[in-house]
């Protein structure tokens, strides 16, 4: 659904430099400014320039940071309590391990947000030619190409797998459902291996040499959008500095 929603948004005809720098601005202003002024207003930036700016329903762009923020939820209440080791290792609560929760779970919603408006207003393959054009080595980027292209094959693999199962009663209870999730894990497995090995055949029969040629076609890069971008971030800052 993402990549769908990455190739189909208002601003997939935008140069990738100008989603990067308002993404990764807003997720840099998150982790170094005080969170709960700065988090807040990330958030509804990032949420904003998503659906009144790339035209993604409001509820789709909720729903992929619903998970993510159930996590988090689950996670937090962990810091908030205090152990005690002294009187064996008593449990309690602690404000200040409360507050720091929040801080923690604010900086993680808004570096997701920021994450989020990356991936679906960005196809990857343009990700890949700013990155070239700022010199990450081509390593790096051939590991994540390859590996987005592999986590598709194995979803695809997975949702076939499953369905197969359910259409034999496999999750027809608990036990059936954890043996079921256990074969599936147990296939998928295999089926990695088995097709990173013909990956790797199919390279060197293609004379590979350690690049992976990609046709990169960026639109013209927008002198005012970036000026705009930056005015927004610096507001930001500034609003998160005096206000945090």
């Amino acid at each position: 659904m993402i990549d769908r929603i990455a190739y189909t948004n208002r601003w997939r005809t935008r140069h990738a430099a100008e989603k990067l720098l308002l993404a990764g601005g807003l997720m840099l202003l998150a982790m170094s400014l005080p969170p709960r002024v700065t988090a807040p207003c990330v958030i509804l930036v990032a949420f904003t320039a998503a659906t009144l700016g790339a035209g993604i329903a409001a509820g789709t762009f909720a729903r992929l940071l619903a998970i993510p923020l159930g996590f988090m939820l689950a996670s937090a209440p962990m810091l908030a309590l205090s152990i005690d080791p002294a009187h064996g290792f008593a449990v309690s609560w602690s404000t200040t391990g409360a507050w720091m929760a929040l801080d923690v779970t604010l900086r993680a919603l808004a570096a997701t947000a920021c994450l989020t408006l990356l991936a679906v207003t960005t196809p990857l393959v343009d990700l890949l030619g700013v990155l070239r054009q700022f010199g990450v080595p081509k390593v790096f980027l051939e590991i994540m190409l390859l590996t987005y292209r592999m986590t598709f094959a194995l979803a695809a693999c997975a949702a076939t797998g499953a369905q197969a199962q359910a259409s034999r009663l496999g999750y027809d209870g608990f036990r059936s459902s954890c043996r079921s999730l256990g074969q599936l894990a147990a296939v998928l497995l295999q089926n990695a291996l088995a097709q990173a090995r013909r990956l790797e055949c199919g390279l060197a029969a293609r004379g590979y040499e350690g690049d992976l040629p990609v046709l990169y076609l960026q639109p013209p890069l927008s002198y005012p959008a970036l000026g705009k971008t930056a005015l927004l971030l610096a507001a930001v800052a500034w609003l998160g500095a005096v206000a945090g």
